[in-house]
């Protein structure tokens, strides 16, 4: 989510429920954020805007602790989006955490696109941590085993890994650098007390993932890609045969 409001200079870019909460009260007040965000985002499009928690804008039940009117945007969103064309290089955004909380035909209505954004691989952990400690400013060192850091951040978003560098990498510690350079120890501390994603949520997501559009898509070609395979199969050996009957009738 922070890189996504970097690419928006003004707050009203952040349309959560949270960020919205208590400001513009009122049906009144409600159109006329949506009017400047559209107005802004024109101006300086192209213009992305962000919707924490997308899920609590179509939410089946609202729990009884939230305060935030999650419901909100319900009807004007999908509204103004449906109003803009082409031409309004505007893209809004939204991340969810928990997107079996929400009706989903009213979510894929809204939303054109649905990604699932699988757990990073050791590779993209590696990668990670060494883009984001130069990013925020630590230095590699040979102290500093990468490798080892990758292997034991198996089952954590990028979100946790950042959310590790930025604990460890205070301007302090950043002061420190010199005469003592970063170790692997120092980032696990703060990701031991973050709840990575298990294989059961895991599989939860991939199984909400299956009932939306997109996900029914993928679910049919692949199906058709693995039918076809073997319909193919089937027809190669099936002309073979009669190719060795006609072999046979010109020899007698």
């Amino acid at each position: 989510s922070s890189g996504i409001n970097a690419e928006w200079p003004l707050r009203p870019g952040d349309l959560s429920a949270e960020n919205i909460c208590g400001k513009y009260p009122g049906k009144a007040g409600l159109t006329m954020l949506l009017h400047l965000v559209m107005k802004v985002g024109k101006l300086l499009q192209p213009t992305v805007v962000y919707i924490g928690n997308a899920e609590k804008t179509f939410v089946k039940k609202v729990a009884k602790n939230d305060v935030t009117d999650p419901k909100r945007l319900k009807k004007e969103l999908p509204k103004i989006i449906k109003k803009m064309t082409p031409e309004d290089r505007i893209v809004f955004v939204g991340t969810s955490l928990t997107p079996w909380d929400a009706d989903v035909k009213s979510l894929c209505q809204c939303y054109q696109k649905i990604v699932l954004i699988p757990r990073p691989d050791y590779a993209s952990r590696y990668l990670l941590f060494k883009e984001l400690i130069t990013r925020h400013g630590g230095r590699l060192a040979p102290t500093l085993d990468l490798s080892s850091l990758a292997k034991i951040s198996d089952g954590y978003t990028p979100g946790h890994v950042l959310t590790a560098v930025k604990h460890v990498l205070t301007e302090r510690r950043i002061q420190q650098l010199q005469r003592k350079p970063l170790t692997a120890a120092e980032f696990v501390t703060p990701l031991a007390r973050i709840d990575p994603i298990y294989k059961e949520e895991e599989e939860q997501f991939k199984k909400w993932y299956s009932k939306t559009p997109l996900g029914k898509k993928r679910a049919r070609l692949k199906a058709e890609e693995e039918e076809g395979d073997g319909g193919g199969k089937g027809k190669s050996a099936k002309g073979g045969k009669k190719k060795g009957k006609g072999k046979k009738k010109g020899k007698k």
